[in-house]
């Protein structure tokens, strides 16, 4: 569903990705580990397609597509949906217009409101997009909007980041939901790539391979538990150790 190749990435000519390979199957979810500044975000930009994220070298294959060169609502139209870790306020949008956007303008009353039951969030939906929200309310609006757009490729930035306990295992809920963990991995045709710093996302979605990168390179990847157990009790120096 998802390959990168030998993708090269520089923001306002300074290059931050370098040579990243990385491969994600149908129905698949996999999680990306490194400190902050080793280009975790700028990945899922460039796969987003966000303009000020240059690929210098390198491609990007969606669904067997080449997707490197296309504009953020192509991508987005061919099912790829990202949740950011500091989602922007958007003051003169309601909830409830942006949810029917993400529908593709074609849902209605009933269909918003169900999903915004769904995410605890129906008494938001007449507010302003994340104006005055919790960090755990801006979480479970970022989700409530994915649901609406059903994506095939869930990008997600750091879902855990601000969300306290009881918010987080609502999120668990709602991104496995999502993903379609309820159904056989050969039934899925949704697919997640996750950004977590604790790992504590882990503890509720089940994620099949993990990376890590560090200076902007994926220097390995393995078992997600493994590698999150690796980097608790040695930290991201035993990464770098074990790469020399």
């Amino acid at each position: 569903m998802l390959e990168i190749k030998h993708l090269n990435v520089a923001v306002e000519g300074r290059e931050i990705l370098r040579d990243v390979n990385l491969n994600i199957g149908t129905g698949e979810t996999h999680a990306l580990f490194g400190p902050n500044g080793s280009g975790k975000t700028t990945l899922l930009m460039a796969i987003m397609g966000f303009p000020r994220y240059q690929v210098t070298k390198g491609k990007i294959i969606f669904k067997g597509k080449d997707i490197t060169k296309l504009a953020v609502d192509e991508r987005a139209r061919l099912g790829i949906g990202i949740s950011f870790q500091r989602p922007p306020v958007v003051r003169g949008v309601k909830t409830r217009d942006m949810v029917s956007a993400a529908m593709g303008g074609e849902g209605d009353e009933k269909s918003i409101a169900k999903l915004a039951e769904r995410a605890d969030l129906t008494e938001f939906l007449d507010r302003d997009i994340n104006y005055g929200f919790s960090g755990g309310e801006i979480k479970r609006a970022e989700l409530l909007q994915l649901m609406a757009q059903r994506p095939e490729l869930t990008l997600l930035d750091e879902p855990e980041s601000g969300v306290d306990l009881v918010n987080i295992a609502l999120i668990g809920e709602l991104l496995n939901e999502l993903l379609e963990k309820g159904c056989p991995i050969r039934k899925r045709k949704c697919m997640g790539l996750i950004i977590t710093h604790t790992g504590h996302i882990l503890e509720y979605v089940n994620v099949r391979t993990g990376y890590v990168m560090l200076d902007g390179r994926v220097v390995c990847q393995g078992d997600p538990h493994e590698i999150l157990a690796t980097i608790k009790e040695k930290g991201y120096e035993e990464c770098a150790r074990c790469v020399k």
